[in-house]
This record gives C-alpha cells, sequence and structure tokens, in this order.
C-alpha cells in the first residue's frame, strides 16, 4: 500500500513483531526530535517496509549532520526504557488536547496547537475507537500496536531524509520525512546494511548498462525501454520457457492488438476507474466520416444562409409556430443537420492496451462454446502500456511499456479447484528453475462495506469464490497470507511475493479470480444439459512481465545467468593469435559445432594474452570459456573455465559439448 495511505484497524492487527517495534521506533524518533526541536509539529509515523519514518514539520532543516544527535537522544529514550501506555478518548478529548499542543508533544504547547493531529483526527471514521500512547513525556495520537517498552528496541539507524505533502496531497503543506530502520539486534541490523551493500552491486540499472542489456532514450520517452541484443536473449529465453510450458500444460496461444476501442474498456468496466493508468485516448475518425462530415456542413452553411434571408436565427427553434411551412422546413433541416454534425464529430477513441484480459473474452466469445472445450487456456505475450507516473518509474521495474506472459483460463466451476492448483504448481516449477527459495502466497481478499464502490457487488459471489480459493491454497500446502482490502475489482486475487538470493522482497506475478467481467461481456458455453452458462475465469502471469522479471533475475543473479539464460553462453579462448594457423582452426571448428546447436557461442581471436582473454570474459560475465591450447589440440580436448567457479581442467572436446548441450536443454542452475 501507498506508504500515505491510513492503515486499517485490521491491518494494523495483522502487523509483524519487527513492524510493531518499527512503529514504536517512530515514537522515540519524535520525542528525541522535539528534546533538541520542542517547536516541532508531526504528522504520521508509520512502519514501512524495510523501517519507519516520521514526518515533521519544523523550521530547521533536518540534514544527515543532524542524524547523530538525534539517534543520541533516541538512544536516552530506549535506556530510559518507558511503558508504551495506551488510553481510549472521546473525540472531543482529543480535539482539545491537539488544540493545546499536546498530541505529538512532550506537554502542553501554548499558542502552538497539534495541527496536523488535528487533520489526522478527522481521517478516523465515526464510530471507531480513538486512541493515545504515551513513552515517557510523550503523547501521541496512535492507533498502535507498539511493543511494550522503548528498550524492546534492540538497534535502530537513522538513514535519510526526504520531503512529503501531508498525507500525500501537493495542495497540503510540505513536510520533511525522517526515515530510519530498527531491528531487535545489532546483528541483524548489520545483516541487513551488508545485504544493502550488495544490493546496489546488484542494482539491476547499473548491471543492465555494463552487460549492454537494456537502455532507456529521452527521444523514445521515459518508462520505454529498449531491449538490446543481450537483453533481448533474456527476453526470448524466458519465453521460450513459457511456450514450452504453457504447451505441455494444455495451453493455445493467440495474438492481440495493442489498442482497442474505449467502448470495450467500457465494458470490461476498467475505464472510467483505471483511466488514469491508461495512456490517453486517441481519437480517429474514419476517411467516409470525415467525407460526410465535409458534406453535411457544406448542406448546413446553406440552409443557414436561407434562415438567413428569411431573417430567422437557427437556433430559433423554439418559436417555429411563427413562421411558415418553408421557414418550418428550413429549420427542421437545420436542427437535424446540426445533431448530424454533433455525432460525427464524436470521433471514435482507441486507447493503447492496458492489459490483456479484455481482448481474450473477445476471443473466447468469437466462436460457440460448449462445455466439451473447457477448460480453455489462451495464451499471449502481449505487450501492454500503463501511463505510470513519471516520478514512480524505476528502471525495470516500473515501466509505461511491458512485455506480460499472460493467460486466462475459461473453466466450469468444477474444474475451478484443480486448474487454479494446477497454476500455482506452475509458479512453484518457475521457482525450482531459478533457484527461489523464499516465497510467500498473498492472498487478497475484499472488503464488504466496499461492494459496488471499489468491488463489483456480488456478496455471494465473492464469499463463494474466496472459500474456493482459500480450500486449493490449504490443501496445496502453499505457503500464504490472506490480506483483505486488496482484491482486484472482478475476483479475489493472488500476488506472489519472492525473495532474490541476498533477501531483497519482490512483487512478481499474480493469479486472479473473475466471476463478473465474463458475464459482461455475455461469454456463455452449452452445458451438458444445453443450458447457456457464464465460464469463471482465472488471470494468471507466473512470470509477470519480462522487465520486471528480468530486472529480478538480473539482481537475484548479480548478472551471472546460469548457461541456459546467459547472453554470451561460452566464448572459445584460442592461446595465440591469427598465425596459429591449425589450433584456430580448431578454434573455430568449435564455435561452429557449438552454434550449429544454437549455443550463443563465440570466438576471441584477437592477439591478447590468455590472461587478458580470460580477463575480458570474466568481465563480461561469459558463462564458459574454453581454453584451447596446443595439448588440447593434439589431444582433441578442452580446458574448461566457468565465470566464478575458475579452471575445472581439460576434458575431451566431445563430452564437453554434450555436457554444454544437456546442461542447457535441461536448464540446469
Amino acid at each position: 500500500m501507498p506508504e500515505d495511505e491510513r492503515k486499517t484497524l485490521e491491518q494494523r492487527h495483522q502487523m509483524t513483531d519487527l513492524e510493531r517495534l518499527r512503529h514504536s521506533a517512530a515514537h522515540v524518533l519524535a520525542t528525541a526530535i522535539l528534546r533538541l526541536w520542542p517547536e516541532a509539529q508531526f504528522a504520521a509515523g508509520p512502519p514501512v517496509e524495510n523501517g519507519f519514518y516520521y514526518d515533521v514539520d519544523l523550521p530547521h532543516r533536518i540534514s544527515p549532520e543532524d542524524f547523530a544527535r538525534i539517534e543520541e537522544e533516541m538512544k536516552n529514550e530506549i535506556k530510559a526504557n518507558h511503558v508504551f501506555e495506551r488510553t481510549a478518548v472521546s473525540r472531543a478529548e482529543a480535539i482539545a488536547l491537539a488544540e493545546s499542543g499536546r498530541l505529538g508533544g512532550l506537554g502542553e504547547r501554548p499558542g502552538n496547537p497539534s495541527k496536523f493531529k488535528i487533520g489526522n483526527l478527522a481521517d478516523i471514521p465515526e464510530g471507531e475507537e480513538i486512541s493515545l500512547f504515551r513513552n515517557g513525556d510523550f503523547l501521541d495520537l496512535c492507533a498502535g500496536p507498539h511493543v511494550m517498552r522503548t528498550g524492546n528496541i534492540g538497534a535502530f539507524k537513522l538513514t535519510h531524509v526526504a520531503s512529503a505533502y501531508y498525507k500525500g496531497d501537493e495542495k497540503n503543506p510540505q513536510l520533511q520525512r525522517i526515515y530510519g530502520t530498527a531491528f531487535k539486534n545489532k546483528t541483524q541490523m548489520d545483516e541487513y546494511f551488508t545485504m544493502l551493500e550488495e544490493a546496489k552491486k546488484r542494482d539491476h540499472r547499473k548491471l543492465g548498462k555494463e552487460m549492454e542489456l537494456f537502455a532507456f532514450d529521452d527521444d523514445v520517452g521515459p518508462g520505454l525501454p529498449l531491449w538490446l541484443p543481450a537483453g533481448t536473449v533474456l527476453i526470448e529465453e524466458l519465453e521460450t520457457l513459457a511456450k514450452e510450458t504453457e504447451f505441455a500444460a494444455g495451453y493455445v496461444r493467440v495474438r492481440t492488438p495493442h489498442l482497442a476501442r474505449e467502448n470495450m474498456y467500457l465494458t470490461s468496466g476498467h475505464l472510467p476507474y483505471y483511466a488514469e493508468s491508461m495512456f490517453p485516448p486517441m481519437e480517429l475518425r474514419e476517411a467516409k466520416e470525415h467525407q460526410r462530415l465535409t458534406e453535411v456542413h457544406a448542406q448546413l452553411r446553406d440552409v443557414e444562409a436561407g434562415l438567413q434571408e428569411l431573417k430567422i436565427d437557427v437556433k430559433d427553434g423554439l418559436a417555429m409556430g411563427e413562421f411558415g411551412d418553408a421557414a418550418k422546413e428550413l429549420l427542421a433541416t437545420a436542427q437535424r443537420l446540426g445533431r448530424e454534425v454533433e455525432a460525427l464529430e464524436k470521433a471514435d477513441r482507441y486507447y493503447l492496451k492496458a492489459m490483456n484480459c479484455p481482448h481474450h473474452h473477445k476471443i473466447f466469445g468469437a466462436v460457440p462454446r460448449s462445455y466439451r472445450d473447457l477448460p480453455l487456456r489462451l495464451a499471449e505475450y502481449g505487450t501492454c502500456y500503463r501511463y505510470e507516473q513519471s516520478g514512480e518509474l524505476f528502471g525495470l521495474m516500473r515501466v509505461r511499456s511491458m512485455q506480460m506472459n499472460d493467460a486466462h483460463l475459461y473453466c466450469t466451476e468444477a474444474q475451478f479447484e484443480d486448474e487454479f492448483r494446477a497454476v500455482n504448481e506452475m509458479y512453484l516449477k518457475y521457482f525450482k528453475i531459478f533457484g527461489i527459495d523464499r516465497y510467500q502466497m498473498r492472498f487478497s481478499t475484499h472488503d464488504p462495506a466496499k461492494l459496488g464502490q471499489k468491488f463489483v457487488d456480488e456478496p455471494a459471489l465473492w464469499l463463494k469464490t474466496e472459500e474456493m480459493v482459500r480450500g486449493v491454497l490449504q490443501r496445496s500446502g502453499i505457503n500464504y497470507v490472506e490480506v483483505p482490502n486488496e482484491a482486484a475489482f472482478y475476483g479475489p486475487k493472488i500476488d506472489v511475493q519472492v525473495w532474490s538470493a541476498i533477501g531483497r522482497e519482490f512483487t512478481i506475478a499474480t493469479n486472479q479470480v473473475d466471476f463478473a467481467v465474463p458475464r459482461k461481456f455475455g461469454l456463455v458455453y452449452k452445458d451438458r444439459d444445453n443450458t447457456e452458462k457464464t465460464p469463471l475465469c482465472i488471470h494468471r502471469a507466473p512470470l509477470g512481465t519480462h522487465e520486471r522479471f528480468i530486472g529480478f533475475l538480473i539482481e537475484h543473479y548479480a548478472g551471472n545467468f546460469p548457461l541456459w539464460l546467459a547472453p554470451e553462453q561460452v566464448r572459445v579462448l584460442p592461446i595465440g593469435g591469427p598465425d596459429e594457423t591449425d589450433l584456430m582452426d580448431y578454434a573455430k571448428a568449435l564455435v561452429a559445432e557449438l552454434r550449429s546447436h544454437q549455443v550463443r557461442a563465440e570466438l576471441d581471436a584477437t592477439t591478447d594474452p590468455i590472461k587478458a582473454k580470460i580477463a575480458n570474459a570474466e568481465e563480461r560475465k561469459v558463462h564458459t570459456m574454453l581454453v584451447l591450447g596446443r595439448r588440447d589440440l593434439e589431444a582433441g580436448a578442452v580446458s574448461v573455465r566457468v565465470h566464478g567457479k575458475g579452471n575445472l581442467g581439460a576434458k575431451p572436446r566431445g563430452e564437453v559439448v554434450a555436457d554444454l548441450l544437456a546442461t542447457i536443454k535441461e536448464r540446469r542452475a
């Protein structure tokens, strides 16, 4: 959820122990700032991913140079081991405390009311209990939860300062947002910062540039990646993997256009609710409509000229009864032509495709369907376009053009469990291939209070499909957590969280149930009893988008891809230059043999010393280096080196080639 979005009471109850600790650290941070700058005014201080923050309004501009002083005061508060005491108050009592400056303060501050706390009070729904938390002298408006005492915060560190608008609205005052992180002990914190340092080295933007995988260009536009040859290898290998996997699982492939008329997205329900995430519409008019518009304009001008001769205003249609038959006829013609002009000027509106599902629904509905056709699994590598805000664009992780590993499964209710379980098993297969050992499924459900607003108003179907999904997850023994109020608007969903080799968390893919939109499109199949029924639809994208997934893989592998995925799989390194004719012929023959099997093999034919050739290949993260010397030539062998593992020794040429081909075919790690 966005950092500025207020957590519900249910979300607060689900806070982990670490989130409670970090929430408490935010209060300790506010306490410390007040001891240094008593005039400080505070807004919100929640736990966030990897830490916490507190928004503060303060004339003094806090900088990293201030962190040591603030942290020293925080240590004093932790050493004091104050209890976090909770008190429930009425809204009137809370307002009175805010007006006195007591909320978010160390005591009353006459003439300095807690203006942001007054604003925060307005966000608390009527009927929800209002609570305060005190640690030592600091009193804050807060729903909790917290640790028992300030002394439970074992280790902490302030990290950076940013600017943020109050409640995330640029119309509100701009505040200073002080970020930090906290852990139970110093060992955990040290491990975290070690991971951050490693993450900097693995940053997909840094490695993507060094390895020449992708680029962004201002003339092309922000968030629109250009895939260079080495990066395109990654895309095509992933697509091949998905196509093979889906073919074996009974999927059929389809293709759809990159844009569609507005009406389709109105039917699906994506418009107007999803409009902010879609590129603005293109207004198009067919040539025949252009021609007809020109003709109607000409006719209308002639009619208006005739009315002017009669000294009649074309807009004066209400007074038609006062005119003769000729005038009435002219007025009626003018009004008819005016309506036609208005209709013709309403050009067709087209949108760039932001999602594949409506197109796939149209494909399902393009031909009559029977229960014998189900389950029908339609798969596509469709390119979608999302108008992400410029401030949210981030390398490959947040882009505006994305190639999506998408599919839609249409099935009967009786088939649902097997289909949904098979999708989850496909995720697990991919995790094994990519060496993803840690993952979690986030099962998102609806909020009954928001039916008809955020969620389709079908209470019985929500409960039924959520129970179906929950049952599959439980019977499959899959690691999952249940998250309320985050479902798709048309049904419950699963977001797949994975952790990279260094422990960084990523949202990779989604698996959604749709019980509403197929009905909107009139999708039906003939059942055994010859009645028409609407299928359930499962939206799934196990590899998510190429952009995000490749960004994850770059950081997961630190650019050291397994052989099957490596942009340059093999480089042959002869010891000597072009004048070593027989050795060079041996090297060229080896490269030709490998390339005949679709292995991405290259020859280093430079005159560089062998150490320089190896160093260059290591720097370019070539997976396997085959070093050829005269003894290798005479023995029909090659000396094998693997990136990051060093020299594996000399082996017969045939054995090496066979092992390379098997490793690639089996996609070994």
